[in-house]
């Protein structure tokens, strides 16, 4: 199964998140499919949260699942979760 999901980068005590559209067998970390966009969950800056809106309404048309955590932040910005 396809999901969307977050794949963590960034150095120890300062987490950073991709979300990555992936395999559900692959790795946290592991090669993904395509990247959507990014994530500080610290909001260091203003632009903290980025999507590529477009490209997530598209995987998700084809079926991709969102975890819990991406299905909030894609909420966040606009795009339309079932």
């Amino acid at each position: 199964m396809v999901k969307i999901r977050l794949s963590r980068f960034g150095a120890t005590h300062n987490p950073h998140y991709r979300i990555v559209v992936t395999d559900s067998r692959r790795p946290r970390d592991g090669g993904y499919i395509e990247n959507l966009g990014h994530y500080d969950p610290r909001k260091t800056t203003e632009t903290y949260l980025k999507v590529n809106a477009e490209r997530a309404a598209y995987w998700l048309s084809v079926g991709a699942q969102p975890t819990q955590t991406a299905r909030r932040l894609l909420k966040s910005q606009g795009v339309k979760v079932a």
